[in-house]
Formats: structure tokens, C-alpha cells, sequence
């Protein structure tokens, strides 16, 4: 293998950057030519490739965002745009691809390995941490200190105004976001999509906190089965029904997956860009590269797209103890 190519896709996440730089500066240390493919797949489909050098991926490691740029392409769904983004990477001569996203990504990849054989590996680059055969995703933990910021600025004015507060984070299929934001920041209830939530409970938890404190947190992963915080808040409020009680609404959105990444954020990208230009050399064609333990493990894209990266136990059980 003498030419490889890198992309970005799907969601930005903080940490894209410095898995670029990476891939970038190892496969060159390797003897690689390496080149980027500006815009995910619609750039792959479209041409729009470039040769990076050393210098291409100078001070990008504290930026946020993507360098490479990110789209969501219809066309890459369809044989015959995928074929068009074949012709070009064979056109440049690249012999192997690291993709960094999320489960979009990897199933696009799934797709076109198995129709054109290009071995592929993939880096976790999503801030929802849902993607199976890694501990942690690039942009997670960025994501939840810009989330537990906005908690604390938020608390401050709850209590200085003795209000409810219900504060929707990013999480549309998981509620890593939520748990630990929602943990750190103290929150009296967390709200996500992997188990069912009794709106009656959190009345009564509302209910009971309101007894010893001033103000009180709720966080609501923008996924669960409730509906989103404001949903969540009105409902709320007519089952407790007193007017003498402030509710108050604030969706953080994608002020979540902006930001200069955090060290660990850089670090991980960092070991994550690093291993798969060394697994594509290693003969890995159809993995993602994946930090479990401390430890790298390359695990199959059906496994990451398709196996389920439960919340862990203790966590959930935190949540109960710390908030009575």
C-alpha cells in the first residue's frame, strides 16, 4: 500500500482535527502518500481530493470542527454514486481509506467495502460515545464539559431565582451526554433514552428536592421517549400545578459539538488516527479503530454499527443515590 485517503463525515465532533493530523503525519512517517478528501462522501463523489503534507495539518489539533469538512450525501445511497466516488479514488490511486464519523459513516463504508474491496478503517468521531469497540468517542468528552458548563452557569441563575430548570442535551439514540453532564452538574433528575421514563417520578422527585433546595435541574436527552424538555416541562408543570413554582426551558444544541477539543479528546483522536493508518499496513481491511481499557482493538464495522454500547450500570445507579 502506497496511498491512502482521509474524510470526514456526518456530525463534526471536537477531536476531528487532531485524527486527521494523525493519519496525516503517520502515514507519512510510514512512507505513505496521504491525501484528503474534502467533504465526506459528496467530495469523494464529486473529485474533490487533495495531497496533504506535514504542514497541511499544522495547528489544527486545538481547533474544533473538521478541516476536511463534513456533508450528508444522498448520492453516496445510490450504485451509481458510489461508483463515481470508486472512479476517483482509483483515478488518485488510493489504495486504502480511514474514515472518521459516526454510525452514518461506517455504514456507508460497510457498503462500499463490500462492493469495491477498498480496505477501510474506521475512527470513532461522534460526540454521542454510541459506537460499539471503543470506551470512548473523539468529541464525547468535549461535549459533556461544554454541556456541565452550561449546568453550572445555569444553576446559578436557577438558584438566584428559585427556579426549575429543564436542560436539553444532544443524544438522540443515547444518553452518555445526559448521564454524566447530568452527574457532574448535580442534576436532581436525568432523563435518557435507554430506559423508560414515569414522568410521575420525576414529579415526585421535583416534589420531595424542593423541600431542602432552591432550585433544581432536570436533564433530558433530546431522545427520550417523553419527548424533548419542553414537551417534558409542560407536562411536568400541570402534574405538580402550582403556580408559585418557576419552570424554565433551555436547549443547548449544537453549542455542544463546537469548541476546542479537551487534552483527552486530543489524545484519544490522536491514538485513533495513529492506529488505523497502522492497521491498514497491518492488513485490517473492515474495522474500526477503537480504545477499550487503555488498549487499541480494531473491531468489524457490522459489530459497531450493529451491537448495542449500553450506559454503564453504575452510572445509572449514581444518578439515584446522588440526587436524593
Amino acid at each position: 500500500m502506497k496511498k491512502i485517503a482521509v474524510f470526514t463525515s456526518g456530525g463534526d465532533s471536537p477531536g476531528m482535527n487532531a485524527c486527521v493530523r494523525a493519519v496525516v503525519r503517520t502515514a507519512i512517517f510510514k512512507g505513505l502518500e496521504v491525501y484528503g478528501i474534502y467533504r465526506g462522501y459528496e467530495g469523494m463523489i464529486d473529485g474533490d481530493i487533495k495531497r496533504l503534507q506535514s504542514h497541511s495539518v499544522s495547528n489544527i489539533v486545538q481547533r474544533g470542527g473538521t478541516v476536511l469538512k463534513s456533508a450528508r450525501s444522498m448520492e453516496f445511497k445510490t450504485p451509481e454514486g458510489r461508483k463515481k466516488a470508486y472512479d476517483n479514488l482509483k483515478a488518485h490511486g488510493i489504495e486504502g481509506l480511514v474514515a472518521i464519523g459516526g454510525d452514518g459513516t461506517f455504514t456507508g463504508a460497510k457498503i462500499f467495502f463490500e462492493e469495491y474491496g477498498i480496505p477501510t478503517i474506521g475512527c470513532p468521531g461522534t460526540i454521542d460515545n454510541d459506537l460499539y469497540g471503543t470506551d470512548y468517542t473523539i468529541g464525547f468528552d468535549t461535549a459533556v464539559n461544554t454541556a456541565l458548563e452550561a449546568i453550572d452557569k445555569i444553576r446559578d441563575t436557577a438558584a438566584a431565582h428559585d427556579r426549575i430548570f429543564f436542560i436539553e442535551v444532544m443524544g438522540r439514540d443515547a444518553g452518555f451526554i445526559a448521564v454524566e453532564s447530568g452527574i457532574g452538574g448535580g442534576a436532581e433528575f436525568v432523563m435518557v433514552p435507554e430506559t423508560k421514563t414515569d414522568l410521575n417520578d420525576v414529579v415526585k422527585s421535583l416534589k420531595n428536592n424542593r423541600k431542602n433546595r432552591f432550585s433544581s435541574i432536570v436533564v433530558v436527552a433530546e431522545g427520550d421517549e417523553a419527548g424533548n424538555a419542553q414537551t417534558v416541562m409542560e407536562i411536568v408543570k400541570n402534574k405538580v400545578n402550582d403556580p408559585t413554582k418557576d419552570f424554565k426551558v433551555t436547549t443547548l444544541g449544537h453549542i455542544q459539538r463546537g469548541g476546542n477539543p479537551t487534552a483527552r479528546d486530543r489524545v484519544l483522536a490522536s491514538r485513533c488516527g495513529m492506529s488505523a493508518v497502522e492497521g491498514l499496513l497491518a492488513g485490517h481491511q473492515f474495522h474500526m479503530a477503537g480504545v477499550v481499557n487503555q488498549q487499541v482493538v480494531f473491531t468489524p464495522f457490522v459489530d459497531c454499527i450493529g451491537m448495542n454500547k449500553p450506559l454503564i450500570a453504575d452510572h445509572l445507579k449514581l444518578m439515584k443515590i446522588l440526587s436524593i
